[in-house]
């Protein structure tokens, strides 16, 4: 079965029809293919539930040599191919590192004072990590840029509501992040993986990443292996006792099972820290409920909606990837 007891072909035709479609016409025909393939959706269910996310597939068959294009010759070289496929997508994980993301998570850290030591789990390469390294641009309008001068990367979102635009990037004094499996910028084979993580005719995104890899490689950030909830508090001594903790959680509980969610929920409650959050609406029972006090919406109308919250209370509905914030007003 895949997300919410949907079958598989169930759970690649939402995608197809909600995710993919209008952002890679590429995955949405593969996923649509899939949805009516019995050949793959019967390899498919031999894989563990979170090994059959749609991207994830789709990523490792790319990373091994499948053709984009056309679904029939991608169908035909992943059947041919699967006991490879079926290796690597048990290894690998879905480790989208949009730095993107900072340009929503920016508005809540804004909130929180300074100087900040960020802690991300399920981090991979850690290009989240720097919100105070990228040059920014909301509505089109006049760049903020770091204390040092105009970033290699601008970062452009746009927004409705009373976002609150902070007048300087914050100050992050330590990064530090957890992962399963931590990417390194200074290795070309995790590079290339982030990069394969990047949807077709995403050309955009491609450079996107490419330029945050090029910071990160200049001042690499600390990051361990591990669980998100056991190495959590190990790390989190390790965060300067002058600066405040700011423990960040971004696209990433969603591939965790509901026990473990609330365990991490329990860990971060457990520090003297602020957790900032960009995840799916409605994993939270304090954010649904927050979101349905400030906008009428009950927790089915959120499916497919991501929000930002500051210490379990929402704050704006934002796009997966962070160009978009739309700030809920307050109740």
């Amino acid at each position: 079965m895949g997300e919410n007891d949907e079958t598989t072909a169930e759970w690649y035709l939402r995608f197809a029809r909600g995710e993919a479609h209008g952002r890679s016409e590429i995955y949405e025909r593969w996923a649509l293919g899939v949805a009516a393939e019995p050949r793959l959706i019967a390899l498919l269910d031999e894989l563990p539930a979170q090994k059959r996310h749609p991207p994830l597939l789709f990523a490792v068959t790319r990373l091994l040599g499948a053709p984009d294009g056309a679904y029939e010759p991608w169908r035909d070289w992943t059947i041919a191919h699967w006991p490879e496929v079926r290796a690597e997508a048990l290894v690998r994980l879905t480790q989208t590192n949009e730095p993107l993301r900072c340009a929503a998570l920016l508005p809540a850290l804004a909130l929180i004072p300074g100087p900040l030591a960020l802690l991300e789990v399920g981090v991979a390469a850690g290009l989240c990590l720097y919100p105070d390294r990228y040059s920014y641009s909301y509505d089109g309008g006049a760049p903020l840029h770091p204390a040092d001068g105009p970033s290699a990367l601008l970062l452009e979102c746009s927004t409705s509501g009373e976002v609150p635009l902070p007048a300087a990037l914050p100050e992050v004094v330590w990064r530090a992040g957890i992962d399963l499996a931590p990417l390194d910028v200074a290795d070309p084979a995790d590079d290339r993986w982030l990069e394969t993580l990047i949807w077709p005719e995403q050309a955009a995104r491609l450079e996107r990443v490419r330029a945050a890899i090029a910071i990160a490689r200049a001042d690499p950030p600390l990051l361990i292996e591990g669980d998100v909830t056991d190495a959590l508090p190990a790390l989190a001594a390790q965060a300067p006792a002058d600066a405040t903790l700011v423990v960040i959680s971004s696209g990433v509980l969603v591939y965790v099972a509901r026990p473990g969610r609330e365990r991490f929920v329990s860990a971060v409650h457990a520090l003297d820290a602020r957790w900032v959050s960009l995840e799916a609406a409605g994993l939270f029972p304090t954010v649904v409920d927050g979101i349905g006090r400030a906008t009428g919406l009950t927790h089915e109308e959120l499916r497919g909606r991501f929000a930002l919250a500051l210490d379990g209370d929402p704050l704006a509905f934002v796009a997966p990837h962070g160009d978009r914030v739309d700030w809920l007003a307050r109740p």
